[in-house]
């Protein structure tokens, strides 16, 4: 098999993330005028108690196949009884939870916008993404999504005029990621062989694909749950609206932090299946070093440009945004690190086990922090609760795998990039009274913290940084080492 290059697949997720970003960046500040701070905080309600169902609905199977094609990059025989035993056994999930949605919300919702978001557990139930990215064939699938990601922009900006059209903004985002999954089904044909139904054994491998999902839910719990819960404890549609534009800025530079992580998990499937264990530790130790390297930055300075960040992107109207954004900023590095143990780490290696029981104690944590916090400091209340959680996990997760990563090595790769980001802070606050509450004033401390975050990095010679940039530099083909 040709190894295919991190390098490339990097750039090709980090291009499709940087439109995730952008998305929002257009999307966000029009759509917190035309629906209001009422409408997200509906949308955001709706799309919490949505989310449930699709999580049901892929099972943990998008990850296991992921993981399982990644096994088979070198055998189409095995590759294809695997693709045929997993996309089989997701139908018939998605297809049970498609009904159990529809009666649902028959009985117990009569809001249209829960029939427009039906459209996403269909999405769901004909997903193959799973199978090109256990295959490193991320070029398709960032091609597939960008296409279909622009045209959902032009969509909203065309059909969505007011708050009284929220429900033609749920369709459009339903029909478009269901779309996206039905173009990348015909590329299938060159990666896999003839269907032999004497191969097709969809349920022998439940417990395992079971044992996926435990991680998922914890996942949704911390993650989804506590918007879930504003909306149940407080009742009050404004503040979902305040978390939900929080969490969508807090996270917009999380998928950039992320993105090296989904194009390496594959990668460690196949070290792992290999038996190649200096090849896997290396290549996690370079991105714990990755993670820190951004998220440190990005993560001071979300915190830093809050303030004159959102007056002029979502409103006067979400001035209470401005605390929570510095609250969830801390997620950027909590989830990076937690990101490189866990998923790129655990799930690959088989110790799904771990992960399950580092993700439970957090979503317990959250549960309760949430509970406790939300009737007291509502919104405020919740993103604290997701710091406690997402920490937690984090720590947990290092020490579970002590015996083989070590803790005291992944900070010691840390200390130049928390020194570089501190430095950053202390001349961007000494130049705050210049930084208008203005895109152009956002614009300017932004461009002035990057290059001051990365004149200290030179000044500190850090080796790792040096080296990435001449390596992006460099046109290596597609060896092992890319």
């Amino acid at each position: 098999m040709e190894i295919k290059s991190i390098k490339k697949n990097y750039i090709y997720n980090l291009l499709y993330q940087i439109l995730l970003v952008l998305t929002p960046i257009i999307t966000t500040p029009y759509l917190s005028r035309t629906l209001t701070a009422a409408g997200v905080g509906e949308v955001s309600f709706v799309e919490s108690v949505v989310s449930y169902f699709i999580l049901f609905a892929t099972l943990g199977i998008t990850t296991y196949g992921q993981r399982e094609i990644s096994y088979y990059q070198d055998d189409i025989n095995k590759r294809t009884e695997a693709f045929y035993n997993i996309f089989i056994l997701k139908f018939i999930i998605s297809g049970i939870v498609l009904i159990i949605y529809y009666v649902f919300f028959s009985l117990f919702f009569k809001s249209n916008i829960y029939m427009a978001f039906s459209l996403s557990i269909i999405a769901v139930l004909i997903d193959t993404t799973w199978f090109f990215q256990g295959m490193e064939e991320f070029k398709i699938v960032v091609i597939r999504n960008f296409i279909f990601r622009l045209l959902n922009i032009i969509f909203i900006l065309l059909f969505v005029k007011s708050k009284n059209d929220i429900f033609i903004y749920c369709f459009g985002l339903s029909l478009f990621t269901f779309l996206s999954n039905l173009s990348i089904i015909p590329y299938l044909k060159k990666y896999i062989g003839k269907f032999d139904v004497n191969k097709i054994h969809p349920f022998k491998d439940i417990v395992v694909v079971l044992s996926l999902f435990l991680p998922t839910v914890a996942i949704q719990i911390y993650t989804v749950l506590d918007k879930t819960m504003i909306g149940i404890i407080t009742k009050d549609a404004l503040e979902n609206g305040y978390y939900e534009q929080s969490s969508k800025i807090s996270k917009f530079l999380l998928f950039i932090v992320t993105a090296l992580g989904t194009v390496i998990i594959p990668r460690i499937g196949y070290y792992f299946n290999k038996k190649d264990d200096k090849s896997l530790k290396e290549l996690i130790y370079k991105s714990y070093r990755f993670v820190l390297f951004l998220s440190i930055p990005m993560s001071l300075g979300l915190f830093f440009i809050a303030e004159s960040f959102v007056p002029w992107f979502l409103g006067i109207e979400f001035n209470k945004s401005i605390i929570l954004i510095k609250i969830l900023s801390f997620l950027l590095i909590l989830i990076g690190l937690s990101n490189v143990t866990g998923l790129q780490y655990m799930v690959p290696t088989g110790k799904q086990k771990l992960l399950t029981i580092s993700l439970c104690i957090g979503a317990i944590i959250n549960f309760i922090l949430n509970m406790i916090l939300i009737r007291y400091f509502k919104s405020v209340g919740a993103a604290i609760a997701s710091v406690v959680a997402e920490f937690s996990i984090t720590f947990i997760q290092i020490f579970l795998v002590r015996d083989e990563i070590s803790l005291i090595k992944i900070l010691k790769s840390g200390i130049k990039y928390l020194i570089s980001g501190i430095i950053m802070m202390i001349v961007l606050y000494i130049m705050k009274p210049r930084f208008d509450a203005t895109y152009i004033g956002s614009i300017f401390a932004t461009a002035v913290g990057a290059v001051v975050y990365v004149w200290s990095l030179f000044v500190l010679r850090d080796e790792f940084f040096i080296e990435t940039i001449c390596y992006f530099l460099r046109d290596k083909g597609t060896k092992v080492d890319d």
